[in-house]
């Protein structure tokens, strides 16, 4: 009989023990799904009197139909020039402009922008406000603005089929429940297994909301959830198949996946870490495996790897590799890092054009990790 990848257990539990398990189940159908790509919207600056990089992004969208931007920074202003809140947009595009009919000098401006995630109101001026001070990210003035339109409206969201957790052996109150004909079956979390039964990672919570005997045996039920939480990605399947046998016993496993299941095995990495192993004395020496690193998850895929052996966790950015280094994640500084075929990186990293928040390039992840004291060594 194949072993269940899938738990149902209690929500609320944090480290789901035998009797807090609801049911195991074989298999999940609609488990997985990507995030819906970033809303862009199309605003307008107007009365805009634009400057440094701004005009620049300008004058080529006027040759080329459009330019970048990256992000810009709305500042709200008092009648005084005090910054009294601000709004971010970010990887702007500039898409035209046109003479303000207020004032001839000025310009209205239409940019497609993403909203800042973090918020989803707009700030309100204050009384006699003259506007909005524009920045780059690293505070460069862009000019001012009299006053932002959103002009079009973020895509509507988009239905989702609900989760079913199939050959399900239920147990405990959710046994219970079915036996006793309650109609509200509770809201649950679903956790993927390994082949052992060991907990591997968190997958989703939501209700179920339904549930029929199961074509997988005798006495198993197909149950319907409705998820409350965000689906796990695709590149989840991908990685939690490499993972089934448990914490990988060969290096490089995730060479095998693109950039977005790289990243996600970081995440199966940190959550597998075992906090309680001592960190090694500082002073160690630790040998990179370049040859994979052709993006930046790989990167922190090798790292961690090169520190914590084979399914190894040491950061999944440059803020959370400053948190390993502190201590509990194996070792602490300083250390020497080897790293061979350091060629990969050079060439792959940090290329990707844009304006703002880019990835680093080699040699600026090579004088930060300096920086942290991490003394590599090109091989």
């Amino acid at each position: 009989m194949q072993s269940p990848k899938y738990a149902l257990a209690a929500y609320d539990a944090e480290k789901p023990e035998h009797d807090q398990i609801w049911a195991l189940c074989a298999e999940a159908e609609d488990l997985f799904a990507d995030p819906p790509p970033p809303e862009r919207v199309h605003f307008e600056l107007l009365s805009c009197a634009p400057e440094g990089q701004l005009g620049a992004a300008l004058a080529q969208a006027r040759s080329e139909g459009s330019a970048p931007l990256g992000l810009l920074v709305l500042e709200i202003i008092d009648e005084a020039g005090n910054r009294v809140d601000e709004l971010c947009l970010e990887d702007v595009r500039i898409l035209g402009d046109r003479i303000c009919a207020r004032d001839l000098s000025l310009r209205d401006i239409t940019v497609e922008a993403r909203e800042d995630d973090s918020r989803r109101d707009y700030p309100a001026r204050p009384p006699l406000s003259p506007g909005y001070r524009l920045l780059g990210g690293r505070d460069e003035l862009y000019g001012r603005c009299r006053d932002l339109a959103h002009v079009s409206e973020p895509y509507p969201e988009q239905q989702e089929p609900p989760l079913r957790l199939l050959g399900c052996s239920p147990r405990g109150v959710l046994r219970a429940a079915l036996d006793a004909g309650d109609e509200e079956l509770g809201h649950a979390q679903v956790l993927r297994l390994d082949a052992s039964g060991r907990t591997l990672q968190y997958a989703v919570e939501g209700e179920i909301t339904a549930w029929i005997p199961s074509a997988h045996g005798r006495g198993l039920v197909d149950l319907t959830l409705e998820p409350w939480s965000q689906r796990p990605p695709r590149a989840a399947r991908t990685v939690w198949d490499l993972w089934w046998d448990g914490v990988p016993a060969e290096p490089n496993l995730w060479a095998h996946c693109d950039t977005a299941s790289r990243d996600f095995w970081l995440g199966t990495a940190l959550t597998s870490h075992d906090s309680r192993r001592p960190d090694a004395a500082p002073g160690a020496t630790y040998h990179l495996d370049g040859r994979h690193i052709t993006d930046r998850p790989g990167f922190y895929c090798a790292l961690g790897e090169a520190v914590n052996g084979p399914g190894g966790y040491f950061g999944r950015n440059l803020d959370a590799l400053v948190d390993c280094l502190r201590s509990g994640f194996g070792t602490r500084r300083p250390f020497t890092l080897v790293w061979h075929d350091a060629h990969v990186a050079r060439t792959c990293l940090g290329v990707t054009p844009q304006a703002h928040g880019r990835p680093p390039t080699f040699e600026e992840l090579l004088c930060r990790l300096a920086e942290m004291g991490v003394e590599v060594v090109l091989a």
